[in-house]
């Protein structure tokens, strides 16, 4: 009796084609896990609340938009698309953060777009751009820190989520969690 391919086995065949150049995956991918980048899209657009308004479908097909244009881009697995996709988005966010600061120092038009779902409001929205600094020079320094964070901050996984992706402890991911913070925490206050 043959097994039957779980949606995981399909994702990772779609990840594998994809890798190889195939456009058809690659969308076909998007598609299949469009409803969990919607939700990482609503959290980022909730971040950002009135700093600029931008709405997750946007905040969603802009990212796509972006990782579609990139040639070369390789996703091994589930967890790296998503932290990437975060990345993409935290970019698109920080992008929009700082036009808007831009604006208000005597630029010119103030471009609205409908907000229709934001939950949250950012407490400050212009710490955004030092913590994308901060967690870029961290990449840098500690790739797998800046991967827990990603997935973790941006992208809303659990401890035990991110274990299971990454194929380590509990344990492990919530030492690099906090090991992270501390490091953000003390970037951001000698920035």
């Amino acid at each position: 009796m043959a097994e039957m391919a779980t949606p995981d086995d399909s994702i990772s065949s779609l990840f594998t084609h994809a890798s190889d150049g195939d456009a058809t995956a690659t969308d076909a991918l998007f598609s299949a896990l469009y409803a969990e980048l919607h939700r990482l899209a609503r959290r980022e657009a909730a971040r950002l609340g009135t700093a600029a308004p931008l709405g997750a479908t946007t905040l969603l097909h802009e990212a796509y938009l972006d990782l579609s244009q990139r040639a070369g881009l390789v996703f091994p697995d589930r967890a790296r698309f998503m932290a990437y996709a975060a990345r993409a988005m935290r970019g698109i966010v920080i992008d929009r953060v700082r036009e808007r600061h831009a604006l208000k120092r005597g630029g010119g038009l103030d471009i609205t777009s409908l907000d229709t779902e934001i939950a949250e409001q950012c407490a400050q929205p212009e710490l955004l751009p030092q913590i994308g600094d901060a967690l870029d020079e961290l990449a840098q320094l500690e790739p797998a820190l800046a991967h827990v964070v990603d997935l973790k901050f941006f992208c809303g996984f659990s401890v035990q989520d991110i274990a299971q992706m990454t194929g380590t402890s509990e344990r492990t991911v919530q030492r690099q969690w906090e090991k992270a913070r501390a490091w953000l925490h003390h970037a951001l206050q000698t920035a």
